[in-house]
């Protein structure tokens, strides 16, 4: 189709920040949405580049983002469902309101935004929705589940989507990344519950000092990540899901022999659960 209009939410450091600035490398526009717009200075000096202020757990703005954006430039391409911040705590820790207000953000902002952009794509009968995911999709640590829980969310709503857009021309891939060199694991793109309960102290409570250890030394580079999402943005068949990192790769597969090795150790009382034979005939 040549150029593309990508929407990213979230646009105003890490991933976001990294995928805005190779998308309009390669020539594409870009609409770069974060909480300050202000924030998206670094945009500047490039006219493809258009910067809306978006909160995306407020649907109300985030209806008039889109539609701001759709004036500026006439189409969406490609939405980067990004924004979005980790909680590390046990599942007991977190408050209400930290679990709400993780989930407002994570997967509540993201189905705003979705919502918000699909009929113009179903108009153009065309479009790619990427939903940042993450290996923690798939694999839930300790101390990481309340997180881990918006991402598998993440996972099955883009799963729905992809089977209900597919026959409308319209791509979803979930793009997993493994521990990638952000700011997601420094300041206040990862926070801790306020509540701390001894008893769980050997499972979760040296994760936040772990995570500041490996700040700064992950192993995925997010310019790396930024090309793939290109590359499968100009695929004529982009995958459903993404995995991206060797780290992720082997998380996948420890989920896996997991689930297999339980499916073998209680695959007798599984099957014992439907009704004998002489039941199902009398039914």
């Amino acid at each position: 189709m040549g150029e593309k209009v990508w929407m990213i939410t979230g646009a105003s450091r890490g991933f976001g920040a990294e995928i805005s600035t190779a998308v309009l490398r390669s020539g594409d526009k870009v609409v770069a949405t974060a909480r300050q717009a202000a924030a998206l200075d670094f945009l500047d000096e490039n006219q493809n580049a258009f910067k809306v202020a978006l909160d995306v757990t407020d649907e109300k703005q985030t209806k008039e983002a889109v539609a701001t954006a759709l004036a500026q430039f006439g189409r969406i391409d490609v939405l980067v469902n990004n924004a979005g911040y980790g909680l590390l705590a046990a599942v007991e820790e977190a408050s209400a309101q930290e679990v709400e207000s993780l989930y407002r953000t994570n997967v509540f902002g993201l189905l705003n935004v979705t919502r918000a952009v699909l009929p113009a794509m179903r108009k153009q009968h065309s479009g790619h929705i990427i939903n940042m995911s993450s290996d923690a999709g798939h694999l839930a640590h300790a101390g990481w589940g309340l997180y881990a829980s918006t991402k598998f969310a993440v996972e099955a709503i883009s799963e729905a989507l992809h089977a209900e857009l597919a026959p409308l021309g319209i791509h979803v891939t979930a793009v997993e990344p493994g521990f990638f060199r952000t700011e997601f694991l420094g300041g206040d793109s990862l926070k801790t519950a306020a509540t701390r309960i001894p008893d769980y102290a050997p499972t979760v409570g040296n994760l936040p000092a772990v995570a500041a250890q490996r700040n700064g030394r992950q192993p995925g580079d997010p310019r790396k990540l930024a090309q793939a999402l290109i590359q499968i943005a100009n695929s004529a068949e982009p995958p459903l899901r993404l995995p991206l990192g060797p780290d992720t790769l082997a998380r996948i597969a420890e989920k896996r022999a997991i689930v297999e090795q339980e499916v073998v150790r209680w695959r007798e009382l599984s099957e014992s659960t439907d009704f004998d034979a002489a039941q199902k005939t009398s039914v």
